[in-house]
Parts: C-alpha cells; structure tokens; sequence
C-alpha cells in the first residue's frame, strides 16, 4: 500500500470540537444538553453521544468553548477538565511569558494557561476532550518558543482510568447498597412471606421496633449509596427538565417518605393504610446500583477496539540526536528525527527509511499478513511491526498527523455520529420523561379514586411502579453502543468509516458501481500473455523483445520489460531501433533482427500470424488485444499487456452477489474490453467509455428508481462521482483526494472489503433495531403492567422492586445485544452473523 496516501484522513470541512461530559444517564439527558449546547451564540450544530459520554460541536465562528462549557453546566452537567505541563525553551521575559500565554489561550477548547518564566513551564487547563496536547506544543512553536510535554499520558489512558474509577466506585456504593438492604428485604419481605420469620419478630423486636430499624437501614442506602440519584434528579426537576434520575429519586422518595410517615405519624394516615414500603426504597435503590455497574462494564468493553489501536502505538522511540542514541518518549520525536527499529519493534512513527532493509508487518493498515520488504526509500508507518532486520528512518509525521492517529481519530469520530434512525429515539424521548411523570400522577389518581381498600397504599405502590420501570436509559443507549462496537469492528476488519452516517445509509445499497482500474484491477499493466511458437525457446525471446522495447516509453513496453526483470534477465544492449507509427518498433539484438508490433505490422513484413489464430481469438475474448514479435524474419511470439483483474476480485464480486447486490463497472475502457471483463467476473452492468466528468451521470443513472448507489473507486478522477453517491467507497491505496470524497475507506486495495462493510452495516443496523425493539416495547408493555392494567382482569400487580429489576436489566439486554457485534465475522470466512 503506498503509506503516503493516507495522511489526510482525518480532515473535514467544519470546525469540529469534542467534549467530554459528565453526569449523563439517559436519552433525555442526552436531549437536554443538546437543546442547551444548540442555544449558545456562534454554535452550528451539536451531537451528544451517551456512550461515548461525549459531545461533537461545530462552530459558524471562532469556537467559543467557555461558553458551550458553561452552557452544558447550566444544564446540569459537568465537563471535565485535564491539565497539561509543558517544558517551554526560549523565553527570555515576561513579553515572552504573555506572548506564550496568549498563543495557548487561543488553542480551542483552552480554559486557562499560566507560564512560569523562572522554572521555564506552562500549566495549561482545557475541557477534556477538545484540545490534542500536540495542539499546544504547536501554538508555543507558533509563537516562536520551543515546547515538550511533561509526563504525558494519551488520551486513551485517561478515558480508561476515568471509566475504571467510575466503574470502582459503583462497585463500592452496590456493594454497601447491598449488605445494608438486605436485612431490610428479610425484615419486611419475610414477616409477609414466612411464617416463622413473622413469629421471631413479633416476639423479639416487635413490629414497630421493626420499621425504625427498617428506617434506619433504609435512609442509609438512599443517602448514602443512593444520594447520587437525587444530586442530579432533584436539580433537573427544579429546572423544570426531569431525567431518568428524577424518576428514581421521586419513586424511592414517594416509598420512603410514605413509609416515614407510617411509622412515626401513623394517625395522619386513613385507616387499614398504615403500611411501610422501606425494602422497596431500599431494594430498587440497590438494583439501580446493580444496572449502573453492569452498564458502566459493558460501556467500557464498547471502545475495546480504540483501546486496541491505542495499544498499537509504542511509548518510547530510539533517536540520534548530536550524535547520540537516545530513548526518548513518543510525544518527544519531532519530524526530521533519525529513528532506530531493531528486529522486533514496533515502528514509533510514521517516516522513510534511510538505511538498511527488513520485512515490516502492515497487516494493521493493509490487513495483508504477507510482511513487506523496505529498503532505502521506502515508507513506513508507525504501529508496524519490523520483523526481521534493523533499519533506521527519518520520522516525517509524528504525534496526531500519523497514519494510526488518524485512524483512531476517524474510528471515533464515526463512533461519536448520529445515525438517520436516532432522529426517532430523539422525538420520542424528548417528551419521554415528562410523559411517564404525568402517566405515574394520573395513575395514583386513578387508583386513589376508584382503586380497593386500602386505596391510598394501592395508589402509592402502582404510581412508584411506573416511575421506576420507564428508564429512558435503554433508548439512549439502542443506537450508539452498537455504533461504537460496530465501527470499531469494521477498523479491526481495515474498514474505516469516515462518515458515522454511512453506516446507515450503506446497509440501504442496492447498486455497487465500482471503477475498474486500480479497483477491479491492479491498476498497472502486466504482461499476462507471451506464447511462442516452436523452435523459440520462450525466455529467450523474452528476453530480446524486452530488450528492444526497453527503448520505448509506451505503458506496455514498460510492462514487457518489468516481466523480463521480474524474471532475472539481463537485458542486453541493441542497434538499429527503429519506430514505424501505428505498427510497431524494430532494432537488432546480438545481431538478429527483433521486430514487434500488431498483426498489419506483421502481414507489412511478409509474415502470416494466423499460427496464433486461436490464441488471437481467445484474447481478444478477454478484451485483450494481442501483439506478435517476429525474430530473424520468422514469426515468433504473440504477446498480450494488460490490467490483470485482482486475484481477490471474482470473489468479492460473488459474495456482493450473494448479499442481493447488484454490482455495475464504470470505467474509461473501448466497450469489447470492458464487456470482457464483465462476462468474466459476472458484473451485471457496465458504463463503458466514459470519460472522468461522465461518472457522475454514469452514477446518477445507475441511481434511476430510487436505487441506492456506492460507487467505489480510487483515483484523482473518481472524487466527483465518489462525492455524487449515495456512499463514496475509497481504496485505501488510492489518491488523497478520492479518500477525501469518500465516507469510507477500505485501508487495503481489495475489493472484498466492500462486501465485509456491507455485511457489517447490515448486521449493525439489525443490531440497532433489535436495541429499538427491545427498549420501546419494553416500555409498551409494561408501563400499563406496572400502572395496573392487568389487575380488573388477572389481579396481577407489578412490584416496585421487580420494576426497578427489570428497568436495570434493559439497559444490560441493549448493551449486551450491542456487544455481539465484536464477534461479527467477515461475510467471506463463511461464518454466521449476528
């Protein structure tokens, strides 16, 4: 693959900040802090991900991060901050300290940056997320100082410890949650359900000693493990703006302080109501916990495949600087620094080798497991294994303009996308939350006014039971942990999608409309055909037919000459060359005379190529036209220069078949060469003879009845229809220009890559619709459960505490469903899907 292709992968056309937020726990979180970042002056557009806990913002000006930070806050969330050090050379006085300050605070997404002139550092400050730390060393070169980051952790390290700090201390506040519930559940559940436990408490405690310490216990779990329902409910239900912690907060609240009341004003209440409901504040309580720390693990195996390539980057890289050999840390290689790789390590960074040769593993770029030989000259890519030999290289990119750092930022860009069908969740859960509150009221009414005796408790038990059991979480979770697992999955197949929405919109393909050279093909001409007759030994005539043609520039006298070198002939020196325009060239090769041309070249010089009248046939059958070479006045070979077809294609184009895929060719070639082709690979259109600007038509007609098109294709020429398609599909190995147009990139040239991203789009659109599925017939079916629908017909209730069971198992049964997606396997390995 040529490595220098990639190098702009990552670029879009708007200004695009990423923040972390904290504090999300649902849909409807997700909505409010859209609707409060989309209000702030300057913002174009804004796309909060739950499962990523993040938020895409793009600006119409100057990005103004203070104030979006501030926005998000006033909606009742926090954005993070982290805080770099810089070791800052060349300051000489405060001019220099303001100087360097001001270029640090107007890095986008910068809170605050302070410069010491004495100890020569700079702390800055900025919202996690949004500022790269090689964006800071770069505005201090900006402004004339040198800089080096001090201590530096990647991005991918804080992202993980901050997940497995969360993920502790949800272990720590389930597991206090659960030992103090349940002597709780014991207490309460099981005077009612076991005769002998009634018996014990009776004649021990007594049953009023028993609620006060039911009370005690009870009060602890929800102010202790369970006070960060109500630090985020409470504040959202004073703005007006309830989440799924306020129904939390206002189910546990309505049982305990029923039960409060019962217990120490039992004379308020009506007679025969007087009951405690503690280990149904206590218990749902717990079993939230209990859903929240499952879901925060299962979160943190949704980006496993980031973490993954994160991994492929090494900490350390081996430089000579002045002379000397030193180890120095990754952020702390520049480019044009000499870089050592011995047997064995990885490649630090992206560059060109300068001394020495091996054989390089680029399997994770190009996905081929064959190793690649490097010599002088050559590219290499950081994150590559060297295999065999030492070599050194100059470092050409580094940090984020890397190949791998491109990628990842790629992979989570689309991992951080809204798809079409999120815009359903999206108007659904906008009033979602506020509609359970007015159901759980009109509920409780509904019971208090019409319900059996004792109403007043009936009315309490069913109204918590709808608070409870209509979590939002599972909606707001449906649509990006399957996104983030799934695009994730596609770059660890060398998919990479630089558009979220083609994921989407790919799955909806009816047409794959693929360019043919560089993409059917090999895009380079090879010899494919030399056959002699007898009486010629074919090397040997190999050999002076190159020889001659070694003194033409046409494309197919280069490829005759490659196939003579590929071959370890020597070519030898001639006299005499001659070109005849429109028939052939002539020259004498130790001293016999080699002429080459088409076939009126051969009758021109009184020579009959009807011997290879079969061979001609079966040719130009395969859109190849054929050559002869005559030596010492005699026929001697027909020969035949052509694109060959990549071994991979045939099947690629069969297992686009097999996924219901109609697969059309749109290429430049004469009409005869270009139906050869299709007969011989199946393809069931093709759009021949069309110049660079006709693609785009070629596309829009392929489109004719609402059919959806991917065009695939490669070159400088390719970007306008790759542009004008439904989805632009690019061959890693072409142009930076035709990547740039595409939504996504297969990293190696083979063609069986689109089938592997269609098979995964479809199988993760699948996954989002069974999530979809799930959460909103979840909510359909047992919203009326829990309100008592059933009760005139079967007398079935729904308990509080299997509600608040069931609400935390959603959320489990979405992110695990979302999970299956890691195990999708490429449609051409013959495995099942998910």
């Amino acid at each position: 693959m040529g490595i220098g292709t990639v190098q702009t992968l990552n670029s879009n056309a708007r200004d695009v900040v990423q923040l972390a937020i904290e504090g999300m726990t649902c849909a409807s979180c997700v909505r409010r802090v859209e609707q409060s970042i989309a209000k702030t002056p300057g913002v174009a557009a804004a796309n909060v991900n739950l499962a990523t806990e993040r938020a895409d913002v793009s600006f119409t000006a100057a990005p103004d991060i203070p104030a979006v930070v501030k926005a998000i806050e006033s909606a009742g969330y926090a954005v993070p901050q982290d805080t770099v050090e810089l070791a800052i050379q060349g300051m000489t006085c405060a001019s220099c300290v303001a100087r360097v300050e001001k270029k640090l605070k107007s890095v986008p997404g910068v809170t605050g940056a302070a410069v010491n002139l004495a100890t020569e550092r700079g702390t800055v400050r900025f919202a996690r997320g949004a500022v790269q730390p090689a964006a800071l060393e770069q505005a201090v070169r900006d402004a004339g100082y040198d800089a080096r980051r001090i201590g530096a952790d990647d991005a991918g390290d804080r992202e993980r410890d901050a997940r497995a700090a969360e993920t502790k201390a949800l272990g720590r506040s389930l597991a206090v949650a659960a030992v103090l519930t349940l002597p709780v559940f014991v207490l309460e559940m099981g005077t009612h359900l076991v005769p002998a436990v009634h018996g014990l408490v009776m004649a021990t405690i007594g049953i009023q000693e028993s609620w006060i310490l039911q009370f005690a216990l009870a009060s602890a779990v929800m102010f202790g493990p369970g006070l960060r329902f109500f630090r985020k409910g409470v504040p959202a239900l004073l703005r007006a703006a309830p989440d799924m912690n306020s129904l939390v907060a206002l189910g546990t609240a309505a049982a305990w302080g029923y039960s409060v009341v019962a217990t120490f004003l039992p004379g308020v209440l009506p007679a025969g109501t007087a009951n405690v409901y503690y280990e149904a504040a206590a218990v749902i309580t717990t079993l939230i916990l209990l859903g929240r720390y499952l879901e925060a693990r299962a979160k943190g195996r949704t980006s496993e495949a980031i973490r993954r390539l994160v991994g492929l980057q090494p900490k350390t890289a081996r430089v000579v600087r002045d002379g000397q050999t030193l180890d120095l840390a990754l952020e702390e290689v520049r480019a044009g620094d000499i870089v050592l790789v011995r047997p064995g390590e990885r490649v630090p960074v992206d560059g060109e080798v300068v001394e020495g040769q091996s054989f390089v593993d680029e399997a994770m770029i190009t996905g081929e497991p064959v190793p690649v030989a490097k010599g002088v000259g050559a590219e290499v890519v950081g994150g590559t294994i060297n295999k065999t030999g030492s070599f050194s290289f100059r470092a050409t990119r580094v940090g984020g303009e890397t190949v791998l750092a491109q990628i990842i930022r790629m992979v989570e860009q689309a991992q951080g996308a809204k798809l079409p069908i999120q815009a359903l969740v999206d108007r659904v859960t906008a009033w979602f939350v506020p509609a359970v509150m007015a159901v759980s009221a009109a509920t409780f009414l509904v019971w208090l006014a019409f319900g059996p005796d004792p109403a007043l408790a009936f009315a309490l038990v069913n109204a918590v039971a709808v608070l409870i059991i209509a979590c939002p979480c599972a909606m707001g979770l449906a649509t990006p942990t399957s996104i983030m697992v799934g695009t994730g999955r596609a770059a660890e197949l060398g998919v990479l999608f630089r558009k979220g929405d083609a994921l989407q919109t790919l799955r909806d393909a009816r047409v794959i409309a693929v360019d043919k050279t560089g993409t059917l093909t090999r895009g380079r001409p090879e010899l494919t055909d030399f056959d002699t007759l007898d009486g010629f030994d074919k090397d040997e005539a190999l050999r002076l037919v190159a020889a001659v043609e070694a003194r033409s520039e046409h494309p197919i006298a280069e490829a005759i000459v490659a196939a003579a070198s590929a071959r370890g002939q020597a070519l030898p020196a001639i006299a005499s060359f001659e070109a005849v325009p429109g028939h052939g060239v002539a020259a004498t090769v130790e001293g016999r005379r080699v002429a080459i041309g088409a076939d009126r070249h051969m009758r021109s010089l009184g020579l009959d190529p009807s011997a290879f009248a079969a061979t001609a046939a079966r040719l130009g059958e395969d859109g190849k036209s054929p050559l002869y070479a005559a030596i010492d006045g005699r026929l001697a070979a027909i020969i035949a220069v052509s694109d060959p077809v990549k071994p991979s294609t045939p099947e690629a184009v069969r297992a686009l078949h097999a996924l219901g895929l109609k697969v059309a060719m749109v290429t430049g070639d004469n009409r005869a060469t270009a139906e050869a082709i299709a007969r011989r690979l199946g393809i069931d259109e093709v759009a021949a003879e069309v110049l660079p600007e006709g693609k785009v038509a070629a596309v829009k007609r392929l489109g004719a009845g609402g059919r959806r098109v991917a065009f695939v294709g490669d070159g400088i020429n390719d970007a306008p229809a790759l542009a004008a398609a439904d989805v632009g599909i690019a061959i890693g190995t072409g142009t930076d220009i035709a990547i740039e147009s595409a939504d996504l990139v297969l990293m190696s040239g083979d063609l069986r890559g689109v089938a592997n991203a269609i098979a995964l789009s479809q199988a993760t659109i699948r996954n989002i619709k069974q999530n979809l599925f799930w959460a909103f017939a979840y909510n359909a079916a047992l919203i009326p459960v829990a309100a008592g629908a059933l009760y005139p017909a079967q007398g079935w209730l729904l308990s509080p505490i299997l509600a608040a069971g069931a609400m935390a198992l959603s959320s489990v049964f979405v992110l695990a469903n979302a999970l299956r997606l890691r195990r999708f396997n490429a449609p051409l390995s013959g495995e099942t899907q998910p």
